[in-house]
């Protein structure tokens, strides 16, 4: 993306998960973050003049997620050049999507340190690519919990209830499992996620099918 390497350079500190030290990524992050929303919402606001707030905003959500930013990352080869300490190596951090994610964002941060606001823009294009240019609709982009919540409204019926049935794994590598349930229409889904909310989004996503396969 265009940083100069070296010995102590800010390419070497992007690519540095903090298990490897304290001069890591992290910092990277939380300025290479906050230059990819920004720019993200400044090509939204321009694009797309009758949207509004809400829209422009499940837009860039959509964009800067962590799993969007995770399968660029991932087809670019990004975990071959991480530097992970031991204990994240054993346990696959370079596939790990929210490492990745995070690497991407130092990177975005790194350019921006070393070359300036334009040329992190055009990174940050370059990266997005096509996803820039082929957005579904607003509606579409709300979150299956959203969009469960509002079907159910709409029909009259009580909210979901979400549960965690089981949790497994490592501190640093954990597995959440949920079940959601609509009482109203004696329905549940289940669905296992990397956090919490992973797997609540998927328990309503494989609700929402179901409700869907219903006859109206």
């Amino acid at each position: 993306m265009g940083c100069r390497p070296g010995g102590d350079s800010l390419l070497e500190e992007a690519l540095t998960h903090r298990s490897l030290g304290s001069r890591n990524y992290e910092r990277l992050e939380f300025l290479g973050d906050a230059v990819l929303s920004f720019v993200v919402a400044e090509r939204l606001y321009r694009e797309f003049d009758g949207a509004s707030e809400g829209e422009l905003s499940r837009y860039r959500a959509s964009l800067v997620s962590g799993e969007t930013l995770g399968e660029i990352a991932l087809a670019l080869g990004l975990g071959d050049h991480l530097r992970l300490g031991e204990g994240e190596l054993k346990s696959g951090g370079f596939r790990r999507a929210s490492i990745l994610a995070d690497a991407l964002e130092a990177l975005i941060g790194a350019v921006y340190l070393e070359f300036g606001m334009e040329p992190a823009r055009r990174a940050v294009e370059l990266l997005l690519g096509e996803r820039l240019l082929d957005l579904p609709a607003a509606a579409e982009l709300k979150d299956p919990k959203t969009r469960l919540q509002e079907r159910l409204q709409g029909r009259g019926l009580g909210l979901p209830r979400y549960e965690v049935t089981g949790v497994r794994g490592d501190p640093h590598q954990q597995e959440f499992t949920v079940r959601c349930e609509v009482g109203d229409l004696g329905l549940s889904a289940e669905a296992t996620g990397t956090s919490r909310r992973r797997a609540e989004q998927e328990a309503a996503s494989r609700l929402l099918a179901r409700l869907a396969a219903l006859r109206p």
